[in-house]
């Protein structure tokens, strides 16, 4: 195939009002959601879709000196021109051509990213078959997958079991949450829940904010000490409880606690992903085809986890685009099944309203009983609707805030 034309096209979702979540040291205001939609057309006329990273703001809140304000210039005019025209018979054409923009290997593995989902849809859709059959290449696949409901962001101990009590209620088996309100309150928080849930639901535990709380920052010896404790009400894993690329700490906590550790999404690359399966660390690898080179790079860290104790859980954190795309690469990929599932709206069980997460498709997924059927149409096999762009213009300036108690 050659392609005729590559855009990208950020848009807004406004949280109005805006909200204010308060953690330790300080709180944490939520203005919009924002989202990139990636349109790629071929010189016959077909169109394929990927989802990019969500804003500039959460990409600066893992990585230094990186931004999404100017992701969808990035990809028009430093990397477009490199692959419009040329004959691609295969993603790695593709990715040697997006290799000649010279980009820094993040950004790099980030602008990839769509275009590579895109060359699969199109792919899909030219051979009429779904990426999943496309990625498993004879194997089997599993098109049935579990969910898990990842919601809960920085609230009273009772509400967040209040929160995974509705979750649970609307069939989801796993509840996954952010905690980062003081060690003896986040304890309390994880007995509350699984009082709420009792012992049969999944309860993961996303400690991303213990290592960015600054001052308050939990040192390595609270982190073993209380994951210890946490370990009594049985979460099923622990994730990015320190510093990512902090391999030597995975290391350590893993062998000073029972509870298995989950980390990935904040890998620069898919090598990173790799080097991590790799440490024997984490019992769950957490790629995302929006981040890491796409199927094609998350591929290298589904084959990571072959032959380890590791198993390939994709994070998953943007709109139901983005939620079919990872399906197909789970549906494929040998040993997993396991999908994350963001819960978005204004009841208890949503973490905030972001209705673009949905609209962005013209029919919703298919779940129920928190169970997803992976869409078998060509290509991602969904159908993009394109007058969100003109529903959710893009907002200038960050999606949420950070604020310390000591500015």
């Amino acid at each position: 195939m050659r392609l005729s034309d590559v855009s990208a096209h950020t848009l807004s979702s406004p949280i109005d009002p805006p909200q204010e979540r308060h953690f330790l040291g300080g709180s944490r205001r939520l203005l919009k959601r924002d989202a990139i939609l990636v349109v790629v057309e071929t010189t016959d006329g077909a169109v394929g879709y990927a989802p990019a990273g969500a804003s500039s703001s959460a990409m600066r809140e893992y990585f230094d000196d990186a931004s999404h304000s100017d992701f969808a210039g990035l990809v028009e005019e430093e990397v477009a021109p490199h692959v419009l025209g040329e004959e691609i018979e295969t993603a790695a054409d593709l990715h040697a051509l997006v290799d000649e923009a010279g980009l820094p290997p993040f950004l790099e593995s980030q602008a990839a990213a769509p275009l590579d989902v895109a060359f699969y849809d199109l792919l899909g859709k030219e051979r009429g078959a779904p990426v999943y059959d496309l990625l498993a290449d004879g194997g089997d696949v599993t098109t049935e997958l579990p969910l898990y409901a990842s919601a809960g962001m920085y609230m009273e101990p009772e509400g967040y079991a209040e929160q995974a009590k509705a979750i649970q209620d609307r069939g989801f088996g796993g509840y996954k949450y952010r905690p980062g309100i003081g060690i003896e309150e986040d304890l309390r928080t994880l007995e509350l829940i699984r009082e709420a849930v009792g012992p049969e639901m999944d309860v993961m535990i996303d400690a991303h904010t213990w290592w960015k709380l600054r001052d308050h920052s939990y040192s390595f010896e609270e982190v073993v000490d209380l994951v210890n404790r946490m370990a009594e009400f049985d979460p099923y894993w622990l994730e990015e409880p320190v510093e990512p690329a902090d391999y030597d700490a995975y290391t350590r906590l893993a062998e000073e606690v029972d509870v298995p550790l989950a980390g990935g999404e904040s890998e620069e690359t898919p090598a990173g992903l790799v080097t991590l399966a790799e440490t024997g660390a984490v019992s769950f690898l957490q790629g995302d085809v929006r981040h890491h080179r796409g199927f094609t790079g998350c591929w290298e860290a589904v084959e990571a986890c072959v032959g380890r104790d590791v198993t390939y859980v994709p994070h998953q954190f943007g709109t139901q685009l983005g939620l079919a795309a990872n399906a197909h690469l789970t549906a494929a990929a040998p040993g997993s099944e396991l999908l994350e599932c963001p819960v978005f709206g204004d009841d208890t069980a949503g973490m905030y309203p972001f209705p673009l997460a949905e609209e962005i498709l013209v029919d919703p997924l298919d779940v129920s009983d928190g169970t997803l059927t992976v869409p078998d149409g060509p290509g991602l096999g969904v159908e993009v609707d394109v007058d969100v762009l003109d529903r959710y213009p893009h907002i200038e300036g960050p999606w949420t805030e950070f604020h310390y108690d000591e500015d």
